[in-house]
């Protein structure tokens, strides 16, 4: 079993880019879902590669979930996409940043203009410097994540709040 430890900011400007890979667009359908935080999720990359996921949750934080991904061809992810109730897309970035594993996901459509940063680590108490454009940690917030985004995207929720938040 996998064990995905992980957390996640809000970003503010484009500062990340001269951090930045390449980018790779992700499509990403939620075949399921549940209030305790299990997901069922296909993903496909840009590239024609694709995976199927289940997420749980492992602890109380939300910085660490259970992860169980599986490659699948991409023919069936399509068909998988034709099928999910819910999805999204986002262009992800790759970074070179010291700290653990960070990527920035632009999100797209109903999502735009949402940039997201996420930072898988290796233990959950591991200490962190973060970047000047994160500003607000998200980790736990269970409207940030992409399951509930896919369904309950940032263009649904109230100008007021949009704008606040800078989504606007």
């Amino acid at each position: 079993m996998g064990l995905e430890i992980e957390r996640r900011f809000l970003v503010r400007g484009d500062a990340w880019r001269s951090l930045a890979g390449p980018p790779q667009r992700l499509r990403q359908g939620y075949l399921a879902s549940s209030a305790k935080g299990i997901t069922v999720r296909l993903r496909l990359q840009s590239d024609g590669q694709a995976w199927l996921t289940l997420k749980a949750a492992a602890d109380s934080s939300g910085i660490a979930r259970h992860e169980f991904e599986y490659s699948i061809p991409a023919s069936d992810a399509e068909a998988l996409w034709a099928l999910a109730p819910h999805r999204l897309e986002k262009t992800r970035y790759a970074l070179e940043l010291e700290g653990g594993d960070w990527v920035v996901d632009c999100f797209s459509d109903r999502n735009a203009p949402l940039v997201l940063a996420e930072v898988e680590l290796d233990r959950a108490d591991q200490t962190l410097t973060l970047p000047d454009w994160c500003v607000a940690e998200l980790t736990g917030e269970s409207r940030w994540a992409n399951a509930v985004l896919a369904s309950q995207p940032v263009s649904s929720w109230p100008e007021q709040e949009r704008r606040r938040l800078g989504l606007l």
